[in-house]
């Protein structure tokens, strides 16, 4: 008997040793170790706090912050307004047997590399892209605009892959609600309306909190898009860390920035931990 008990109680540290131990190497440690180096100097010397003050004295390191959250807070916002009708409509509109297809239609962006859908976006936003020349075409424009290389062209690239992540989370908190809220609500006399205000909307709040998290973490981390994107016309934070270790090779300096936004992100955690979690309805 003692032998099983503790071969049973052996056994679930046994499934999650690899899962820590990958945990420990690979996130813990690295942490640990850019955590140092953001208290050292660039030039070597002892323990500083100089690269954290840089930050908020530099007016350029403080704006790529401001221009960061702005823009992961404008594709957070569009992505969930966009993302929430489709997933209403795959839920409830779409046959129960055409779901699966449909889908696994909504996430084939996800089945293409990262790199070739901002390059995609750059060709169909760029001068001679298909939006200017059919603007053109069509003589409403005489000019090409410029869409490219600006905030408008990230954000787009942004939208177009979150609203896929976002539809996943809100189609998955639909599904759980039972008919019997919208019965219950009608039999007390409340239109389509007040029921999807009043019990719809709170029911999903998780799932869209959820979306919302995730898009959040994803976009203001994110470099290759508004690299693409954004044409080196707008700085953000992951383009700040970039900098300091491509051109300068301040690792030091890119390690506080790092940890800098990792806080934000932290803070955004704190702030959304209370909705971050799908409960069965």
């Amino acid at each position: 008997m003692s032998t099983a008990g503790n071969n049973g109680r052996a056994l679930p540290w046994a499934l999650v040793t690899p899962a820590l131990g990958w945990t420990l190497l690979f996130f813990v440690l690295p942490f640990i170790a850019m955590g140092f180096s953001s208290l050292t100097a660039h030039e070597g010397g002892g323990f500083t706090a100089s690269n954290y003050s840089q930050f908020f004295t530099n007016p350029s390191y403080w704006q790529a912050m401001v221009n960061s959250l702005q823009v992961t807070a404008i594709v957070t916002v569009v992505s969930v307004l966009l993302a929430y009708p489709f997933a209403w409509i795959l839920a409830e509109q779409v046959p129960e047997r055409w779901q699966r297809l449909a889908l696994m239609l909504a996430v084939l962006p996800f089945w293409t590399s990262y790199v070739v859908r901002s390059y995609s976006w750059l060709l169909v936003l760029a001068q001679n892209g298909v939006i200017n020349r059919a603007l053109t075409g069509s003589g409403l424009f005489s000019e090409p605009l410029q869409l490219a290389n600006t905030r408008f062209a990230t954000v787009t690239g942004f939208v177009h892959f979150f609203v896929m992540l976002l539809t996943l989370t809100i189609f998955a908190n639909l599904k759980q609600l039972s008919p019997s809220y919208r019965k219950a609500a009608a039999d007390l006399g409340a239109g389509p309306v007040r029921t999807f205000l009043h019990v719809i909307l709170p029911l999903t709040l998780p799932g869209i909190m959820v979306g919302a998290f995730l898009t959040f973490v994803l976009c203001i981390g994110d470099y290759i898009t508004p690299q693409i994107l954004g044409g080196n016309n707008e700085l953000l934070m992951p383009q700040l860390v970039m900098m300091q270790i491509g051109r300068r090779g301040d690792f030091p300096l890119a390690s506080a920035l790092s940890i800098i936004l990792m806080a934000v992100v932290t803070i955004a955690y704190l702030a959304c931990a209370r909705w971050l979690k799908i409960e069965r309805a």
